[in-house]
């Protein structure tokens, strides 16, 4: 029998797509030329990317404007001065904006980031790929300077992922938001990375992680897809939690890849 805090196994069956259509005819051509398919594509990912940026910058770009309008004093470090906080102020009011948007825009494909298995090039991935992508816009140019703080929190959740009660996020690399569920008083340690998705010769595998509560993820560790953290549970800085494992309540679990070192009674 199969001890609780062994890997487990439970891969989800493979789905060949259908081949009629215009959908068939864009997987054949994705099967058969991927690069160049994969290319096409992201002409529009980068053209809806382009227009959202665009649209958060409206508010940087009218403050900016605003305060440039009050420089116009004679003396050169006032001018100088006005500008700078335009400019820093403009980028803030953009950043905020972006936040806003994004969850919005993404709310649409949500619910088709789920649970799946299948061929790394394959169209069935095209909302998963549409999210993380526009997710980026926020992680990579915003997100950080909000972390760790409510506003983090309330990005997270509007972006779909599952956040209990005085959870503490004090990282960024978290993908697949609406696949990851953080229980009551959760806490994720510095720069830890969370991701609902691996891949694996040649296959595209997402499945959720679950944290349960007052569980603790340390500085640097990771989190890859379909694990279970318990009750309690901490996972020591920088080890690596590998798929399909199950980190019973109470353990402490590390290394690379992380194995159980020590148990405790949970409270």
């Amino acid at each position: 029998m199969e001890q609780p805090s062994e890997r487990r196994r439970r891969d989800l069956p493979v789905e060949e797509p259908g081949q009629s259509g215009w959908s068939g005819r864009y997987e054949r051509w994705l099967r058969k030329y991927p690069e160049l398919t994969h290319g096409l594509t992201l002409i529009p990912v980068y053209g809806v990317a382009a227009m959202i940026a665009g649209t958060a910058m409206v508010p940087g770009v009218m403050f900016f404007k605003w305060m440039t309008g009050l420089a116009q004093s004679p003396g050169a470090g006032l001018d100088a001065l006005l500008n700078g906080v335009g400019l820093g102020g403009g980028f803030f009011l953009s950043g905020f904006a972006l936040m806003a948007i994004v969850p919005g825009v993404t709310a649409s494909i949500r619910s088709r980031v789920r649970p799946d298995r299948g061929p790394s090039h394959s169209n069935r991935f095209i909302p998963w790929y549409l999210f993380n992508s526009l997710a980026y816009l926020v992680r990579y140019t915003f997100l950080e300077f909000v972390t760790p703080t409510p506003l983090s929190l309330w990005y997270f959740r509007a972006m779909g992922m599952k956040v209990g009660k005085r959870v503490v996020i004090n990282t960024t690399h978290i993908t697949d938001a609406p696949l990851i569920t953080l229980e009551d008083g959760v806490t994720i340690g510095g720069s830890a990375v969370i991701l609902a998705h691996y891949g694996m010769e040649g296959y595209l595998i997402i499945a959720p992680v679950v944290i349960r509560k007052n569980a603790v993820i340390g500085l640097h560790a990771k989190i890859l897809a379909d694990v279970e953290i318990g009750e309690g549970a901490r996972i020591l800085p920088g080890s690596v939690v590998m798929p399909k494992t199950v980190v019973p309540a109470g353990e402490i679990w590390g290394g690379i890849p992380a194995v159980r070192i020590e148990s405790r009674k949970v409270s």
